[in-house]
């Protein structure tokens, strides 16, 4: 480890704990992949097919005719907040992506991991079902599909929000559904999913582990679809699709994006799907114009690790010193995806890291200033507004003038779903922490 912390001089400070950011000198253009713009067409298109199944099993997508989407919010309030407690004049309108209110689950995952149900049930129903494209899928809700998909079983290994999708949805078409949990996992996530009739199986170890031993399980059923969080490309259209829905918002709301108005894009970072998706996506629509930042907790680095090094996933957290364990627990990975590294790690701008105790008195700002609440990992993102113009050779690339036109977007990925007792808690340690900082 002496030859890397030699050559990338930031590890001695990962491994102390500390914050860092890393800005990526190598930074590519989107380069050709096994994934396509046509293939997140054909998962929007998926979406748009499976709305009247929605629309009629989850009432609460009816506003939106059963697409799973979540509001893009101007927080100016939260921005001057920002400002306070950075002590620095911040450039550029900020915008918060809302998934944390995503309907049926609560969280980004509902974007990936529902997607990945979906299509898995259209080929059962189109192969075995009956079923045609040009049907209604509403009729996906009737008993006659309900018993013919309880004859497969979906299983997924998880830190907690990519369970509560993959659950809820599976257990809704009338799948049977294991979720392999992580010791990392909140307890209420794994009573949610047991009360929908979801079998969880725990671990004491953390994440990678849930991961192994579910694809280990499944692979002794034929019937049964292991949903890989580190290697799905079915699982990273679902959040591509995202980037289309962003586009139409900042359109809808005379947002321009081109050189002289950029946009930046903060994404809290686990195992990489989410992020890496949604990325990868902006990167097809708008170039060299969107700048994607990926956020990690400080003792779970993975993707910055794996991007950096050039080692995906051949390198983990624990391999320099670092215990993996953060109260962001859908952040709680010790090695990233090596598939999303690969696809999505030359295109983006940086990384940074955060330690816990901010994640807290973020997520308490946000919630005083604009009345939203999330969890830790959902704030992830909003250090980076900051570091962004910090750090003056980067922020000298655009210039101050560039930068007054920029649009910055914090995406929260989990909180909706809290219960109201632990939301407290959380509420309660960041005002603690950030009355103390206003003190000192």
């Amino acid at each position: 480890m002496s030859e890397l912390a030699d050559k990338y001089p930031i590890i001695p400070d990962m491994q102390e704990g500390l914050e860092v950011i890393w800005f990526n000198p190598n930074i590519k253009p989107p380069q050709a992949s096994t994934l396509t713009a046509a293939d997140i067409e054909d998962a929007r298109q998926r979406l748009e097919r499976f709305a009247p199944y929605i629309e009629k099993v989850f009432p609460e997508t009816a506003g939106n005719q059963g697409m799973i989407e979540s509001p893009l919010k101007h927080i100016p309030r939260m921005k001057a907040a920002l400002e306070d407690y950075y002590q620095k004049e911040l450039e550029g309108r900020l915008l918060l992506k809302c998934d944390s209110h995503l309907p049926i689950s609560g969280s980004i995952k509902a974007r990936g991991g529902i997607y990945e149900v979906l299509y898995f049930a259209e080929k059962i129903a189109l192969e075995s079902g009956g079923l045609t494209m040009a049907d209604d899928y509403s009729v996906l809700a009737s008993e006659k599909y309900k018993q013919l998909f309880s004859h497969y079983s979906v299983s997924v290994g998880s830190t907690g929000n990519l369970g509560l999708s993959i659950g809820i949805m599976s257990a809704k078409l009338g799948f049977k559904v294991t979720v392999h949990m992580s010791a990392d996992a909140r307890q209420w996530k794994k009573d949610l999913l047991r009360k929908k009739g979801v079998t969880v199986i725990e671990y004491e170890a953390d994440y990678e582990k849930a991961v192994e031993e579910g694809r280990k399980q499944a692979n002794q059923d034929p019937n049964c679809h292991f949903i890989d969080d580190e290697n799905s490309q079915t699982l990273f259209l679902g959040y591509a699709v995202a980037a289309k829905r962003v586009e139409h918002q900042l359109k809808k709301q005379g947002i321009t994006v081109d050189a002289e108005h950029p946009l930046f894009v903060y994404l809290p970072c686990g195992v990489g799907g989410g992020p890496g998706g949604v990325a990868y996506g902006l990167k097809q629509i708008y170039g060299e114009h969107v700048h994607c930042f990926f956020a990690e907790p400080v003792q779970a680095p993975c993707m910055l690790l794996g991007v950096m090094t050039g080692l995906q996933n051949k390198i983990s957290v624990q391999d320099i010193g670092l215990s993996g364990q953060t109260a962001a627990d859908g952040l709680a990975v010790g090695r990233a995806s090596g598939f999303v590294g690969e696809v999505v790690g030359n295109q983006l701008d940086g990384l940074f890291t955060v330690i816990d105790n901010r994640l807290f008195q973020l997520l308490s700002l946000l919630a005083k200033e604009e009345s939203i609440e999330i969890e830790p990992s959902a704030a992830a993102g909003f250090p980076g507004f900051f570091l962004t113009q910090q750090n003056l050779d980067y922020y000298n690339r655009f210039g101050q003038q560039i930068m007054k036109n920029s649009t910055h977007i914090i995406w929260a990925t989990g909180g909706s779903m809290v219960p109201q007792d632990e939301m407290k808690g959380y509420l309660d340690k960041g005002n603690e922490l950030n009355n103390k900082n206003s003190s000192n």
